[in-house]
């Protein structure tokens, strides 16, 4: 098997509607699919997708909320990330720290989303 890419992460939420104002208002991530019970976003090349326990798709034996961790590359300074959380109240967890990343060497923030699953937000490095 070679194995191309990534499709989709999908966390397990409470509630669709504090993950779409976190998600797309928040992080700024384009809403692509919208129902009651699941929500999916743009994410670069792939897609984030929020689904809650009614969700009638496939899903794992054990949803949990908040048993997640991804991190995303952004191309803003740190700086304006941490001003930008701030104005919507959304506390940093850890960081600025420096973290190895797929593409070397990176700064990084983590912040839990209303679920809190762990998002580590790392400084793209030119």
């Amino acid at each position: 098997m070679k194995i191309k890419d990534i499709d989709h992460i999908t966390l397990s939420v409470n509630d669709i509607e504090k993950s779409m104002r976190f998600y797309h208002e928040v992080l700024d991530l384009p809403v692509v699919v919208e129902t009651e019970s699941r929500i999916e976003f743009q994410l670069g090349h792939q897609r984030l997708v929020c689904v809650t326990a009614n969700d009638d798709n496939v899903k794992p034996a054990h949803p949990t909320p908040g048993s997640t961790s991804f991190s995303v590359v952004v191309r803003d300074p740190l700086a304006s990330i941490q001003s930008h959380l701030a104005n919507y109240f959304v506390p940093i967890i850890a960081g600025p720290l420096e973290s190895q990343g797929h593409n070397g060497k990176m700064n990084s923030l983590f912040i839990n989303d209303p679920d809190k699953n762990l998002i580590e937000i790392r400084e793209y490095q030119r």
